[in-house]
């Protein structure tokens, strides 16, 4: 089986409400979803969100990385050789790690058709039924707890709280969506680099000491900050999670290598797809780090990939893989199911995805 064509195009799926972080607000996912088609016919998927202010990839840059630069250096690979197609998009231009995923996932994809095995088995078989959490947007405390409330309600065991624009607001909407839900939830935080290292530090302790029982502080500091950010792993008794900062292979080596935190969120986005996500879950497994999948704005199909991984690997503990359910629609055929706060993976090959509707190309 030969790679033969690339069709790029995009969907554009409205949120049940808007997605709100300390670095952006987001109304509706803009994704690109591209199909890999082999001379046998088969199709390949793959997904690519735009996420500018982490990846720095925009919808224009990430189709132009794929039908310009990486794109036509793969036309004609056997897909069998994963290998050398993994070196080849590795190296076919810096960064631009979106791109690179969606090819990736695609690539994949086909790998799982050509041989009947879908890929959380190819990746190591160890589940696949795994429990997300749900993320719950910045907004005034009132409405943090309406929302967390209904997500108790709905099933979720494990809520993300998104934090980091003013510290003692902080301190205000986790103690009122603690005392709202109660301690059977687990709450865990992302800050989106929202705080400084001692600012993160203080608000960290005041969390400890009003015993609100936090699992986990995603991304307290800035991205490019590893001191800062082992300082923070220093001097707080709540594990510290790296997400921006924990970018690719190289970024995690030497966050590992630090000490600089105690859990590891992998993206595929970040990382430039399955085959480097592979790498930072053994780097981590080798230093006894555990691991959450994380996801950005991603439809059906990068969610099905990134639970792929989860669901192949021991060490990736973790799942806040629930884009798909924040979308309001979902046009994809096939993929994860989801019941409740479950992700289901399918035995079918590859991603399990057959089709997905109101695709539109983009020549």
């Amino acid at each position: 089986m030969k790679i033969k064509e690339i069709k790029i195009g995009k969907v554009s799926i409205p949120l049940k409400k808007p997605f709100k972080t300390a670095l952006r607000q987001v109304n509706s996912a803009e994704d690109i979803i591209i199909k890999l088609i082999a001379d046998t016919g088969e199709v390949g998927y793959g997904n690519a969100p735009p996420t500018a202010v982490i990846t720095g990839d925009s919808q224009d840059s990430i189709v132009a990385a794929i039908r310009d630069t990486i794109g036509p250096k793969i036309i004609g690979m056997d897909v069998d050789n994963l290998e050398e197609i993994m070196t080849t998009l590795d190296g076919s231009m810096v960064h631009n790690n979106s791109a690179k995923a969606a090819l990736d996932i695609a690539v994949y994809d086909l790998f799982g058709k050509l041989h009947g095995l879908p890929l959380y088995k190819l990746f190591g078989g160890y589940c696949n039924v795994m429990t997300t959490d749900l993320t719950i947007s910045i907004n005034e405390p009132e409405e943090m707890v309406r929302d967390s409330l209904e997500a108790v309600a709905e099933g979720y065991t494990a809520l993300k709280l998104k934090v980091g624009t003013d510290a003692a607001l902080d301190i205000k909407r986790v103690q009122a969506i603690r005392a709202a839900i109660g301690y059977d939830v687990k709450i865990r935080l992302d800050a989106n680099q929202g705080w400084s290292p001692k600012e993160a530090v203080r608000t960290i302790r005041k969390f400890e000491d009003l015993g609100l029982d936090i699992e986990l502080i995603e991304q307290p500091v800035t991205a490019r900050d590893f001191v800062g950010l082992k300082y923070v792993t220093d001097h707080v008794e709540t594990d510290i999670m790296a997400d921006e900062s924990a970018f690719g292979p190289y970024e995690v080596f030497q966050l590992l290598s630090m000490g600089a935190c105690d859990l590891i969120n992998i993206k595929l986005m970040k990382a430039g797809g399955l085959h480097n996500a592979i790498k930072i879950a053994s780097f981590a497994e080798t230093v006894g780090i555990q691991c959450m999948m994380g996801c950005m704005l991603e439809s059906k199909v990068g969610i099905t990939a990134a639970a792929s991984i989860a669901g192949g690997k021991k060490i990736i503990t973790r799942a806040d893989l629930d884009a798909a359910v924040l979308l309001a629609e979902d046009p994809v055929v096939g993929g994860v199911k989801f019941n409740k706060n479950q992700l289901i993976i399918s035995n079918t090959p590859g991603l399990g995805i057959t089709d997905v509707r109101d695709w539109q190309e983009i020549k």
